[in-house]
């Protein structure tokens, strides 16, 4: 399995010392978390892509490109990027670029976004967020795979004669995860081309997170990509640790209750209960973690969100140091108990590469999950 973090990027006060990040902040704070997420042995780093005040991540390739310059091995990725707002051909191209930047070290994943005003912003009609959901990834698939492109849908202006440039490192498109909190039919758009789906999880309960990886597990045997157990699939999750949990629960309360999203709604012990939130020790996040498997089987990857709602960079540079000392070890090992050897791994550029013959032989990173 892959670990990782991901950020919504917001820029939030801090309702225990009164002080707000200036944007500047926030983004270097947040090169700063993605180069602790390598140090401390995590696989993944991904933001999501907003385009609206309070957040600050409106060009996620362009954050994720000065990663890649600051790491070697973390794996880059999105949270999601709007395939509804943003033009495929931009996409092809901006991953195409970080694809070379960064040796291959990236991947995406497309989602509708939850947004309304975003989409007059970029020109499109929120009515259509399925329709061009389908239809935009539908040429993005081929622009990564076609050297020329003639191409003519209902949303866009026609294509005629077009070559990407790049082309995708090494002739392999970066894998696609798409991702959702509450359509099916995007877990019926990854199921349909076999690509991988990645379920929010954070703000809904165990219930509605099995009913969409289950959906989409069903329906990726039913394209004929394998069986329902080799679907890939990855979680959302969301944690504050601390070694005492009562101390957990104390500091993060206020922050909790002012929270952009959902901030004076429920309470704190209410959303632990219904949702995968844990506030608590590390052996209460390794407890609960590991429960998701009962409800969304043998999964791929598992990202945390643990940057938000106004956390000093120290905390969440103290929440990265736990989850790589001391949570993500005992996952790791946890995980692969009674794992079936027909569950494929997380796919990387790597992977895909050696999946298609032409891979080479043994690397020297080779026992990093970015290589498998």
């Amino acid at each position: 399995m892959q670990f990782g973090i991901f950020t919504v990027g917001d820029v939030t006060a801090d309702p225990t010392a009164g002080t707000t990040p200036s944007e500047a902040e926030r983004i270097q704070a947040t090169l700063a978390i993605a180069r602790k997420a390598e140090d401390v042995g995590l696989d993944v780093f991904a933001t999501g892509e907003h385009h609206n005040p309070p957040f600050v991540p409106s060009s996620p390739t362009t954050l994720l490109g000065c990663i890649a310059g600051q790491t070697e091995r973390l794996l880059l990725s999105t949270a999601t990027t709007l395939i509804t707002t943003n033009d495929p051909v931009k996409i092809a191209e901006d991953f195409s670029v970080l694809q070379h930047v960064s040796g291959g070290r990236a991947d995406l994943m497309l989602g509708r976004g939850n947004t309304g005003p975003v989409y007059p912003w970029f020109g499109q009609d929120i009515r259509q967020a399925i329709p061009l959901t389908v239809e935009h990834y539908g040429l993005l698939r081929r622009l990564w795979r076609e050297d020329v492109v003639d191409w003519e849908g209902e949303l866009r202006s026609s294509l005629q004669g077009f070559t990407l440039a790049p082309r995708p490192l090494d002739g392999v498109p970066p894998f696609v995860w798409h991702a959702a909190i509450r359509t099916p039919e995007v877990a019926e758009l990854a199921a349909h081309y076999g690509d991988g789906f990645f379920a929010n999880h954070i703000f809904w309960p165990a219930s509605h997170t099995q009913s969409m990886v289950e959906l989409y597990r069903r329906r990726f045997a039913h394209y004929g990509h394998g069986s329902p157990e080799q679907a890939i699939v990855g979680l959302g999750g969301q944690v504050f640790m601390r070694h005492n949990s009562q101390d957990a629960v104390k500091e993060f309360r206020p922050y909790f209750d002012n929270a952009p999203v959902y901030g004076h709604g429920p309470s704190l012990e209410d959303f632990t209960a219904l949702t995968p939130l844990t506030v608590g020790s590390p052996a209460q996040v390794i407890e609960k973690t590991l429960g998701f498997r009962e409800y969304a089987g043998d999964y791929q990857r598992q990202l945390f969100l643990v940057d938000h709602a106004g956390l000093p960079l120290k905390t969440v540079l103290e929440q990265l140091d736990i989850l790589g000392e001391e949570v993500v070890p005992v996952l790791r090992k946890e995980f692969a108990v009674g794992r079936p050897a027909d569950v494929p791994p997380a796919p990387t550029h790597r992977s895909l590469l050696r999946a298609r013959g032409d891979g080479g032989g043994p690397h020297p990173d080779d026992d990093h999950p970015e290589a498998r």
